[in-house]
């Protein structure tokens, strides 16, 4: 695919080769937007959230059932691909598609997370991060470059670059030293990266919670000219109220013609208020992960059922009525009560169901912009979620400052 991207200065526009063509198809009042990407191996529909299958599988879920229920692109994680099943075994299956039977899109994150996740089996410096595997013991030292090397080689639609990640509660100079670093290690990735007609290499947007290193960063990873961009170092335990101002910050900042990927935010209240900031893209273990402990998810009170209760011992509904899934087709919350907890086949069907609640509220908002109602949509939603009108502070402030006020009636 051809895109053509304005430069400053003395140049004129330049046709560059790329594997992602990225369209906004529709605006709100708010900054949400319904757009469409074509990657090498599926059309994606934004905003979108990306269920995360670590090492090339989301537990319990296999690659058929995700195709039959939609989901057009999952991400997987190349720190943990490396060890296990590693790179050769990869190269000689033809690539993380092939070996894991996917036709559709796949997002591989460089490993940068595991500096947070792994951080008592890492050590950080200028050329890179030691790891010590959590499997054996066995050190691996991922640079930019062998990151890229390694994403080549699995050969996802998008690959993130190696960046400094430190805890989004972290303060002082280590933030701006990671947030430098990563602007160094892009351009490393970008030298390194030998499948840029094949893959799309993104920028990640660092700079803790100080407003002036993230204005910073996204003008230099701007100039950089990625296809997309994430905004990374969040979700780490931060107040929501300087989560919130963050994103809506770098997604003011960053082009308005580039995908914008929030990494690591998977709560559906987060997700809709996200949307209204302007993200398209998410990704998060959060729906497989809580359907291990009999979590279903629903657009209720609290936003999930906890399946093991006694109360639904001998309820004959379906988790939801109204969802597309086929364990809310075929079981009902009595048959899961049984199994919860007990039975591996629970965290299958939950599973399921919590990946397509996902991918479904995502469909719903793309589906109310495209209407030009989202804002009725965001209100419809808040107040099945908080019936009583209790909504978070900070999710009434972040949605106010895109001009969505809960609790009016319906405009646009």
């Amino acid at each position: 695919f051809f895109c053509e991207t304005e430069l400053a200065g003395s140049q004129a526009l330049r046709t560059l080769m790329s594997a992602l063509h990225f369209k906004v198809l529709k605006t709100c009042t708010s900054y949400a937007r319904a757009s469409e990407m074509l990657l090498p191996h599926s059309q994606v529909l934004t905003p979108v959230f990306m269920p995360v299958g670590t090492q090339g599988t989301l537990k319990g879920i296999t690659t058929k059932q995700l195709e039959d229920v939609d989901c057009r692109i999952m991400l997987s994680n190349t720190y943990h691909l490396g060890n296990r099943p590693g790179q050769q075994l990869l190269q000689e299956a033809g690539g993380l598609h092939r070996f894991m039977g996917w036709p559709r899109s796949l997002l591989t994150d460089s490993g940068g997370f595991q500096m947070v996740s792994l951080l008592a089996l890492a050590e950080i410096t200028e050329e890179g991060v030691n790891f010590r595997s959590p499997h054996d013991g066995s050190k691996m030292l991922l640079t930019p470059e062998k990151s890229i090397e390694l994403q080549n080689t699995i050969g996802a639609d998008i690959i993130m670059q190696l960046d400094d990640v430190v805890s989004s509660l972290t303060t002082g100079p280590r933030v701006e030293e990671a947030m430098h670093r990563s602007v160094r290690w892009l351009d490393r990735c970008k030298k390194a990266h030998t499948r840029p007609q094949e893959q799309n290499l993104f920028a990640i947007i660092q700079g803790g919670l100080d407003p002036a290193l993230r204005e910073q960063c996204v003008a230099e990873m701007v100039k950089r000219d990625t296809p997309g961009y994430a905004i990374g170092g969040l979700s780490g335990g931060e107040s929501k109220d300087r989560f919130w101002r963050v994103v809506k910050l770098c997604c003011e900042l960053l082009p308005k013609d580039k995908p914008r990927y929030l990494m690591g935010v998977g709560y559906a209240v987060d997700l809709v208020v996200c949307v209204a900031l302007g993200v398209d893209m998410f990704d998060c273990v959060f729906p497989t992960r809580t359907a291990r402990f009999g979590n279903a998810l629903v657009t209720q009170p609290r936003g999930q059922l906890q399946l093991k209760n006694k109360i639904f011992a001998d309820d004959h509904r379906p988790i939801c009525a109204d969802c597309p899934c086929p364990t809310c087709a075929s079981y009902t919350r009595a048959y899961l009560h049984l199994l919860a907890g007990r039975e591996e086949a629970s965290c299958h069907l939950i599973s399921i169901h919590n990946v397509v609640y996902q991918l479904s509220l995502m469909k719903q908002a793309r589906t109310s912009i495209l209407a030009g109602q989202f804002p009725d949509f965001v209100r419809q939603f808040m107040r099945a979620v908080h019936p009583d009108q209790d909504y978070p502070a900070w999710a009434v402030d972040a949605l106010a400052s895109v001009g969505i006020v809960l609790g009016e009636g319906s405009s646009q």
